[in-house]
């Protein structure tokens, strides 16, 4: 029983940094009577938090300092709020309201003198009751596959009206998020030809000045290949905090040394949250494992903040804001974080979004023990295989969070050349039966890693007839089954 942290667009970016302060100013006032007091107003640029105000009798004030044309982020922490972005564009003097009689703060009505704003309320105002569903959903905190098909809904009706609508700033900025969920879902998003045909239709009427949107939104509408399990890892230009260029080809295909890409933001809590196991991890894999960091922040915001500072491994970014080559080549979807594990040899051995609790920790213990691809599963590794005559017997370690549960079932079993060799006993775990990680992953107290335990275990199988070279353990061959595979003995 698991639990994945991820953070994508829909969602609010909760732990955000400071941001050098501008000479010019925006100013946005908001009203609700249903706002509760002390509810948090935080506004983000480029996923730095830059104003902050605490809701008192249902108002809040933020002021905003802002260089140029700028689009920004509204989120309203507090009781009856969904946990969604409300888009404010921006200019220096302008001042904003936004007022509703609900919490539904996305659904707002805003007063503004940009014609970018004016166009997106348009765009909510055609969508105003399909959206309010996803944000009833949201609060109610159904299942994200309930709430997907109804704002796929929501993006259907956003393509519907934008032929209708000027081709500027906030127009391309909902169209860019449409075709980033038409390439997240692929086969899954139902009205990709109608998508084809508005980005053709949009580039062809839009004014001189947005040729490079166009060209991403175009590159999102018809991705090029990314790379999958079991593919080459290729290079690519990266810029590290000091503004110098490196490539990946620097660390790929060295001798004994696993690479994990870490597409991360300072916006994206679980990006956070996975800090600290990723640096236990980084410090118990003696060289064996090297972590890049690939941070989708404006550079300058990224150089600045003490978290980055502070990071021990490659701390790189491509200066494209999660826009460029790399996560084009490597991310199957625009999600955060984003990972990415690279064997010795370059061949991509593992991808996956969001972070699961014990993840890094299980890979380093894979990568420390024998040989053995634990993918499937990275909380568990195993740890030693002894073979004789008369049995096999394997020692395992799980990670896990303090209070979740693991399970390996009775009809578990080795196989080799198409052979299957039973499990006999279990040690340290009840077999089909719930089991708890009981030991501290380390001696810190707070945050995640105050919450990571672990458990060590066996299991004795039927011998071998032939020893292998290498063999796979299952799990069962029940649904929900995993394994771990190519597990030598050498």
């Amino acid at each position: 029983m698991k639990k994945i942290f991820i953070t994508t667009t829909l969602l609010a970016l909760v732990a955000l940094t400071g941001w050098a302060q501008s000479t010019k100013t925006a100013t946005i006032t908001g009203y609700s009577p249903a706002l509760k007091d002390g509810t948090l107003a935080d506004l983000s640029i480029d996923n730095v938090r830059v104003a902050s105000d605490t809701v008192k009798s249902g108002r809040f004030t933020l002021t905003v300092p802002v260089e140029g044309f700028t689009k920004s982020y509204l989120f309203l922490e507090g009781e009856g709020c969904p946990n969604h972005l409300m888009t404010i564009w921006l200019k220096p003097n302008v001042d904003v309201k936004v007022t509703g009689t609900d919490c539904l703060f996305p659904l707002w009505k805003v007063d503004s003198p940009l014609s970018e704003q004016q166009t997106l309320s348009r765009i909510t105002e055609y969508g105003y009751d399909t959206l309010a569903e996803v944000l009833r959903l949201s609060l109610a905190n159904a299942p994200w596959e309930e709430e997907r098909s109804v704002y796929m809904k929501y993006l259907k009706q956003t393509m519907d009206i934008l032929p209708s609508l000027p081709v500027d700033a906030a127009s391309l900025d909902e169209l860019e998020g449409v075709a980033m969920m038409a390439r997240n879902y692929k086969k899954d998003f139902p009205y990709l030809e109608q998508l084809k045909e508005l980005e053709a239709s949009t580039a062809a009427r839009a004014p001189k000045g947005f040729e490079e949107q166009l060209a991403l939104i175009h590159t999102q509408v018809y991705p090029p290949h990314v790379l999958q399990v079991g593919e080459e890892a290729i290079d690519a230009e990266i810029i590290d905090m000091q503004g110098q260029k490196h490539h990946l080809a620097e660390v790929l295909g060295q001798s004994d040394r696993y690479v994990l890409l870490d597409f991360w933001s300072l916006g994206c809590g679980p990006c956070r949250l996975a800090e600290p196991e990723m640096r236990r991890s980084y410090e118990q894999s003696q060289g064996r494992l090297e972590i890049i960091g690939i941070n989708q922040d404006k550079l300058s915001a990224w150089q600045e903040d003490n978290f980055s500072k502070n990071i021990v491994w490659k701390n790189w970014n491509d200066g494209k804001m999660g826009k460029g080559d790399i996560e084009n080549s490597y991310c199957d979807m625009k999600a955060i974080p984003y990972y990415v594990l690279i064997s010795p040899d370059k061949r991509i051995l593992w991808k996956s979004a969001g972070y699961g609790v014990g993840w890094f920790l299980g890979m380093v213990c894979a990568i420390n023990g024998p040989k053995q691809d634990n993918t499937a599963n990275l909380q568990l590794a195993i740890r030693q295989v002894d073979v004789d005559a008369r049995e096999t017997t394997i020692s395992f370690r799980y990670y896990g969070q303090e209070g979740y549960w693991f399970r390996i079932a009775k009809d578990s079993y080795l196989e080799s050349d198409g052979r299957k060799y039973n499990l006999k006993e279990a040690y340290g775990i009840t077999l089909d039966e719930n089991n708890y990680p009981s030991l501290k992953a380390s001696a810190i107290t707070e945050g995640i890693m105050g919450k990571l335990f672990f458990t060590d275990f066996t299991l004795t199988f039927e011998p071998f007839d032939t020893i292998p070279t290498t063999f796979d353990f299952k799990e069962g061959d029940g649904e929900g089954a995993f394994a771990i595979r190519d597990i030598s003995l050498k």
